[in-house]
């Protein structure tokens, strides 16, 4: 396929010493240059996915004809900056301006392509909202002659409201254009090609092009058991010798763990007299630190290097070679555990490495069996979306009419209904919003034309309106008087659950989201704080392979002595229970004042057995790291009778709930601007799966045993 590249490409090519073309690349150039199709591209990480879709591209534009070309969209602006000098180099043989277009960007470049439109630009979902709602002459100018838009790291945006929002956005883009736009997707890890290709595009144009070649994963489990609210140091001690001589990346799913791991690894370090490189990247340390880690990662040859991390390093950024990749404690889905592993062993044909330390039976239970699903299986979650995302729809129609300033009720009907991201949602319901948004005065009629309202001004007028994803709500924490400090909102933040902050393990006894604060006392039953994770959903796949794994005598994977032992006393607590149905059998552990039940079911089936739980008066306690709830002991089966019972009411119970509970909605950014029954609706549908709850509750099968109260 090299001979059909343009001869700059060609050079290009020759240039950089390739021996070949990749696999990837070979296909996409054949597609991009010879159909007119829309592209999914997906192969492992470090493939050549960025020169498989811009090779083709490069050869095919005519970049001397008048606005951007092509436009690369991104889930981040640091993987912008850094895609940025590599489609650079890819054009300099072919004088084609490269712009950066987000809100770190030079001013003054930006001005420049907005008076020359031209070449390619990178830039976010958010800065092309923008652009639409507050300069749509200059958008027009810049995009009527698009030709290609490619998204990079396209899972990242399915299954997501910003996904939707993208996915709004790519069509009225094409409304702006009188040609045919392609769309190029790029994804190391897609769980569900169908979501990648509704978004690219009309889905009998949009071809999907994998590359299966799998890239050798070399795992190790280790088990430390964590007693207070630091991680213990035995593990810390143990991190320092695997890492300190390697290339290494450290995930441990929370800014504050990786500020932990990071400074007792420096201090290690210095007592031992390593090396001094050791760093935290996360978002709220400063860009400029954070662009000055990547960089030194990037260009550092001779030194060893390790970087606590968020999922800020987890999607394409290039920061060299790593060697291996450290994960603490259990990811929440598989797809983000194989996104980490591909960060190592990028080059060539090297082995990706990945060590796991876990500090509770569970999360190694956890780890284990997404790992095994993946290599037995090659599973990847498949993506969950919301068929109508009310909240997006009135986003977008806020949006639309302070682009276009002013439009007829009957115009901005037409456009969200032909809108591809709202397919499901019908004419009369996007009717009932609009409606709702003039009652609220978001939107208002002059002379027969809707305009943004005195209300609606005050929501769009806000730098924060481009974005739909919700930013961290801070929270304080008392207790008593004194204050401890501030998190993040997360939905694990639910009285009764136990919270890490100061180095110390909280108990909350009362949430009050409107004043933003949350009160505290010092926990003394010892259960584990549970905000060391994302409180992302656990797919129900992973819960029932977790179950295999403790009933069944399965293959496990290389597990350190201590993480053999943590599995067998799991195992052990298991072993009494009569298990031959995974999809329906289900252990209950029956003690003198208490009954633990074990679910193994996913997230929002486990949220919505404790709604129904609590919709029938039925006091419960739900761990969900366990998938396990607490109840008093008495006739469990009775206790199923009633929440099933309780579903009748559903709809009632669950309208009460959305009006008196602020955190039923935290989720969505615009949702409390519905309708009611739209906010009831976009709750049900994203927070919870209660079909999956009576299902399983009708057919559950309870292997029980009683136990003498303990100790």
């Amino acid at each position: 396929m090299y001979e059909l590249l343009s001869e700059p490409i060609r050079r290009y090519v020759r240039e950089q010493g390739w021996e070949s073309l990749r696999p990837i690349q070979s296909a996409s150039i054949q597609k991009v240059l010879q159909s007119e199709d829309n592209l999914i591209l997906a192969s492992r990480t470090a493939s050549g996915k960025t020169e498989a879709a811009f090779l083709p591209i490069l050869s095919k534009v005519n970049f001397n004809e008048r606005g951007v070309q092509v436009l690369y969209i991104s889930p981040l602006i640091a993987l912008i900056n850094d895609q940025f000098f590599r489609v650079e180099e890819l054009c300099k043989h072919l004088d084609v301006p490269v712009t950066k277009w987000h809100g770190e960007a030079n001013r003054t470049l930006k001005e420049k392509l907005v008076n020359d439109p031209g070449g390619i630009v990178l830039i976010t979902p958010e800065s092309i909202e923008a652009m639409l709602v507050n300069a749509a002459y200059k958008a027009k100018a810049l995009f009527s002659n698009l030709k290609f838009i490619v998204i990079d790291e396209i899972h990242a945006f399915l299954g997501t409201d910003r996904g939707k929002q993208l996915q709004s956005l790519l069509f009225r883009i094409r409304e702006l254009n009188a040609g045919n736009v392609r769309v190029i997707g790029l994804s190391a890890t897609i769980g569900s090609y169908e979501q990648a290709k509704e978004m690219a595009g009309p889905e009998n144009t949009t071809k999907i092009l994998r590359d299966t070649t799998s890239k050798e994963i070399e795992t190790e489990f280790r088990y430390f058991k964590q007693e207070g609210a630091e991680l213990p140091l035995a593990l810390i001690k143990d991190l320092y010798l695997n890492v300190c001589n390697n290339k290494v990346l450290i995930f441990p799913n929370a800014r504050g763990l990786a500020e932990e791991v990071a400074v007792k690894l420096h201090k290690i370090s210095q007592k031992v007299g390593g090396h001094p490189y050791y760093f935290s990247h996360h978002s709220s340390v400063h860009k400029e630190l954070r662009e000055y880690i990547e960089e030194f990662a990037r260009n550092n040859v001779r030194f060893p290097f390790t970087i606590a991390c968020t999922s800020t390093l987890e999607l394409g950024i290039d920061i060299g070679s790593v060697d291996k990749v450290v994960q603490i404690d259990a990811t929440h889905s598989i797809a983000s555990l194989i996104q980490r592993i591909g960060r190592s062993g990028r080059r060539g044909n090297e082995t990706s490495k990945l060590s796991l330390y876990a500090t509770d039976p569970w999360s190694l239970l956890q780890s284990v069996a997404c790992m095994t699903l993946f290599e037995g299986e090659g599973f990847v979650e498949p993506i969950e979306y919301t068929e109508k995302p009310y909240d997006i729809l009135l986003h977008q129609a806020l949006a639309l009419v302070r682009q276009l300033s002013e439009c007829t009720q009957e115009e901005l009907v037409h456009r969200l209904s032909i809108n591809t991201a709202f397919k499901y949602i019908t004419v009369d319901e996007i009717k009932e919003i609009l409606l709702h948004l003039i009652q609220t005065d978001l939107l208002e009629f002059i002379g027969g034309k809707l305009i943004i309202a005195i209300e609606g001004e005050k929501i769009v007028n806000t730098k924060d309106f481009y974005s739909v994803f919700q930013t961290d709500t801070l929270l304080k924490v008392r207790c008593q008087d004194k204050p401890i400090g501030e998190v993040p909102f997360s939905p694990q933040i639910v009285v009764n659950n136990n919270m890490l902050l100061a180095a110390r393990i909280w108990k909350i006894v009362d949430v009050d989201l409107p004043a933003k604060r949350i009160t505290v006392v010092p926990a003394m039953d010892g259960k584990k704080p549970l905000f060391s994770g994302s409180g992302a959903d656990i797919h129900p796949k992973i819960r029932e392979q977790m179950l295999r794994l403790l009933v069944r005598e399965e293959k496990m994977p290389n597990l350190s002595d201590d993480a053999k032992e943590a599995i067998r006393q799991l195992k052990l607590d298991f072993e009494l229970y009569t298990i031959e149905n995974l999809e329906t059998d289900r252990p209950l552990k029956v003690q003198i004042k208490e009954m633990y039940w074990y679910s193994f079911q996913g997230t929002k089936t486990n949220r919505s057995l404790a709604f129904l739980f609590d919709a029938a008066n039925i006091k419960n306690n739900l761990r969900e790291d366990e998938s396990m709830f607490e109840f008093k002991a008495g006739d469990f089966e009775l206790i199923i009778q009633k929440a099933m019972k309780a579903y009748d009411q559903l709809a009632s119970v669950l309208e009460s709930a959305v009006q008196n509970e602020p955190l039923m909605l935290a989720f969505s950014k615009f949702g409390s601007y519905l309708p009611l029954k739209y906010q009831v609706q976009l709750v049900r549908d994203k927070r919870f799966n209660f079909e999956s709850a009576m299902d399983f509750l009708s057919s559950v099968h309870i292997s029980q045993t009683h136990t003498l109260p303990e100790s």
